[in-house]
């Protein structure tokens, strides 16, 4: 069943100074332009602050060819476990990614993945890490911000950052929101292969003092084809004790990617 393949690659992925300022937008919103650097520094303030988070998800996932949906449970250990568990009446996929691996398996098709993160690199051209793929489910710039110096634009009612030297391989914007500097939008574009990936947060939940995604989209766009995976966070408690049972099957046969 291929779509379940590329729903859970896709899924997983789940990406200087200025003047003193304003700039008024058309909805009256007035954005202080600011350097990048204290942009930066502001988003990366905002970081998740609990040690685990376990939410359920509701997502729907269309292609050129399907439109289908189903439920997700997602539990993170942070900086230690990404834990899956896809339904669909049944269980559809388990999976449990960490800094070393990542490990999937279907009791609907009988068979299973375990390998590295060099499966993403081949889907996206872009070298993908746990911390990485982490950053992206909290709502965090995948790439590290402060590596590199950022220009810095108001986009689209947002601080728009971008690396003053992009990449050979492929471009990437990030929409920082100028009230809480969470992400409105990060964006990655490889021109070479046609290719655009785009995850936009529309809404946060607050808990306490942190801001959790409360919906995803992720939109995957290549040569005639794209990939639309939208997620909504029914519900989320954070440090809680979690239990992630996860363990292939024997005779499950093992998938290719």
């Amino acid at each position: 069943m291929k779509i379940i393949y590329s729903s859970f690659l896709l899924f997983i992925l789940l990406f200087v100074s200025c003047k003193s300022s304003k700039v008024v937008t058309s909805e009256g919103l007035s954005i202080k332009e600011i350097s990048a650097k204290k942009i930066a520094k502001k988003h990366i303030s905002t970081h998740f602050g609990f040690k685990t988070a376990d939410a359920k998800l509701k997502v729907n996932y269309k292609d050129n060819k399907e439109n289908i949906g189903f439920s997700v449970k997602m539990k993170i250990k942070k900086d230690e476990v990404i834990w899956l568990k896809g339904s669909k009446f049944i269980t559809v996929f388990k999976a449990k990614i960490t800094p070393e691996k990542v490990s999937f398996y279907s009791p609907y098709k009988k068979n299973y993945f375990e390998g590295d993160f060099s499966m993403l690199k081949k889907l996206l051209g872009v070298e993908v890490n746990f911390y990485q793929l982490q950053n992206m489910l909290l709502g965090q710039a995948v790439f590290d911000i402060t590596k590199n110096k950022q220009d810095v634009r108001i986009i689209e009612k947002s601080h728009q950052l971008s690396p003053k030297n992009q990449s050979a391989l492929f471009n990437i914007f990030y929409l920082i929101n100028p009230i809480n500097y969470k992400l409105n939008k990060q964006l990655i574009v490889n021109d070479m292969k046609n290719l655009e990936l785009k995850v936009s947060y529309p809404k946060y939940l607050k808990k306490n003092t942190t801001l959790f995604p409360e919906s995803i989209k992720i939109n995957a766009k290549g040569k005639n084809k794209f990939t639309n995976i939208d997620l909504f966070v029914r519900s989320v408690v954070f440090d809680t004790e979690l239990s992630m049972p996860f363990k292939i099957p024997s005779g499950y046969k093992e998938i290719k990617l």
